[in-house]
């Protein structure tokens, strides 16, 4: 299937046989296994992506790419895919990916929740947050408004219901669309909003909130200042607690030869970086600084900013987020990592600016102008739905229409998918070629007579990151040093240095200045890559 069109969403089963026909084509680059099961049974997939014959992947230097732990943000798995679909392809005919493979590993986990994926995909979709686990109760309170696709028609749309105490009217300038009621504001025409669905117990009057037995997030559950319940919603009942992020943590935890993460979500079109529970200055400055040198390259190629998540990405100025995949591996395993954040509709929109979260709660009339004729022009009109009537079987006569959220606003459309993802794959194999590298410069022998020898071995890192990667790794001691090791042999004696010879850590060129300069005395580069042991 290598070189296919990524122009649809793929469902589970067809995504398995994706990743099983890819394996299948190219034995000698890809390995398929599954990590583990889901909370409903299916299989986590996990694809290793190498040149086998120069070596074993667990020797290279590795890239984790996650996608589709939350259940509607699809065109993670598919930018996932399209990762693979570019590596295969473009082995034997592209350099750098040639390169990339003979000596790095791609591990590509590209649908971390394929059970939540599966409910958003369904002919009659189910739109949750996350994982289909019942958390914290087994059991919905049993009144509220239960979200369902009411019409069959495959979309969960927005009921407006007609109400004198509504908070919404008819926007003046373009009807179809709704403006906040003035304050004081009486005599119009108003209207309640509320999620397509069914009321449990409805009494005629009250209509409660949507509620749902599951409510899990998937990305508050990592062992990084995890908090239960009463201080997070949805983190889970301990860190790591559910399937889907226990065999991350497991696999993740257990390679050390893993530089760098992206998990891959959607949407706002941003490249969030941690921490999302401290602000910068807590950070060694060093890290903060190659954070922004890989985020400005990401930004050259995709045109996403790079953002902290907690200086820019909150959804409240009064609250973090803790428990997520990308703090996990950076503040405690001590390497770069990222949450990328897919697609933006409001961009595609021409609408401009970077307010990722406020916009949501406060933006002009003119932006939601936008958005509309956008899409009724590259959407044809089908993310914007206009208002027709229905009987429900509540309420009676209401109108459906609105947002079809999820291939408008929470993903691309189909025929924009491809162009969507593929600046990001560069970005992935970018990354994964900036990973520290260790190579062997010099091994050999002298004869110094009488049955005397020298032997020298000189290493040199490659990368242009450091050994340790980051500085809080090194700060904490989180990365073995460099050792080297000599196997005399049988009737050969060691007269010089030890068998086991521990040499630190090895630079790379990531904390060089942006040019050569005299500010703090003449410029130096040292061969601090570089090591020489001899016995």
């Amino acid at each position: 299937m290598p070189g296919m069109c990524f122009d649809r969403y793929f469902r589970y089963a067809e995504l398995s046989r994706f990743l099983e026909d890819s394996t299948a084509a190219h034995p000698e680059l890809m390995r398929l296994e599954s990590l583990g099961k889901s909370h409903e049974g299916r299989d986590i997939w996990l694809a290793t992506l190498t040149c086998f014959e120069t070596g074993k992947a667990s020797d290279k230097p590795a890239l984790w790419v996650d996608a589709n732990i939350h259940s509607a943000e699809l065109v993670g798995s598919m930018a996932a895919l399209k990762l693979i679909d570019l590596l295969l392809s473009g082995y034997g005919h592209d350099p750098e990916i040639s390169r990339c493979l003979d000596s790095r590993v791609f591990y590509i986990c590209p649908r971390v929740n394929p059970d939540g994926a599966e409910w958003a995909l369904a002919d009659t979709p189910r739109l949750i947050r996350s994982s289909t686990r019942h958390w914290p109760h087994t059991i919905a309170p049993p009144e509220g408004l239960q979200m369902q696709d009411m019409d069959g028609d495959g979309r969960i749309l927005t009921m407006r219901i007609p109400d004198p105490n509504g908070p919404w009217k008819p926007d003046p300038a373009e009807p179809r669309l709704l403006t906040r009621r003035e304050p004081s504001e009486t005599g119009g025409s108003y209207f309640r909003l509320l999620p397509e669905g069914l009321f449990s117990d409805y009494d005629g009057i009250t209509m409660l909130a949507e509620v749902r037995k599951e409510n899990l997030d998937l990305n508050r559950n990592f062992p990084v200042r995890w908090r239960p319940e009463h201080q997070q919603a949805g983190a889970g009942p301990f860190p790591a607690s559910e399937p889907e992020v226990r065999v991350l943590v497991d696999f993740v935890a257990n390679h050390p030869n893993i530089c760098g993460s992206l998990s891959l979500h959607s949407y706002s079109g941003v490249l969030l970086r941690p921490l999302s529970f401290k602000p910068d200055d807590k950070m060694p400055a060093e890290d903060r600084w190659v954070f922004d040198a890989i985020g400005a390259k990401g930004t050259a190629l995709t045109g996403y900013p790079a953002v902290s998540a907690y200086h820019g990405f909150r959804y409240h100025p009064q609250e973090v987020i803790t428990g997520s995949m990308d703090d996990w591996v950076y503040a405690e395993l001590g390497r770069f990592a990222w949450t990328v954040e897919l697609w933006n509709p409001r961009r595609a929109a021409g609408i401009e600016g970077e307010n990722f979260i406020d916009w949501y709660r406060e933006h002009p009339p003119e932006d939601d102008y936008k958005l509309l004729a956008w899409s009724d022009s590259a959407l044809e009109g089908k993310g914007y739905v206009d208002w027709y009537p229905y009987e429900h079987p509540q309420l009676g006569r209401i109108e459906l229409g609105g947002w079809n959220p999820l291939y408008s606003f929470w993903n691309p459309p189909a025929k924009q998918l491809a162009a969507e993802i593929a600046p990001l794959v560069e970005w992935m194999l970018w990354h994964n070629l900036i990973s520290p590298k260790l190579e062997l410069l010099e091994l050999s022998a002298k004869a110094m007579g009488d049955a005397l020898w020298r032997i020298r071995a000189v290493v040199q890192n490659t990368g242009w990151l450091p050994t340790d990667i980051t500085r809080l790794a090194r700060n904490k001691g989180m990365v073995q040093g460099l050792v080297v090791e000599i196997e005399p042999g049988e009737g050969v004696e060691l007269l010089q240095n030890e068998r086991r010879v521990k040499l630190g850590q090895l630079e790379g060129r990531a904390h060089k200045p942006s040019s050569p300069n005299v500010w703090a005395g003449r410029p130096a580069d040292p061969t601090d890559e570089r090591v020489k042991v001899e016995w």
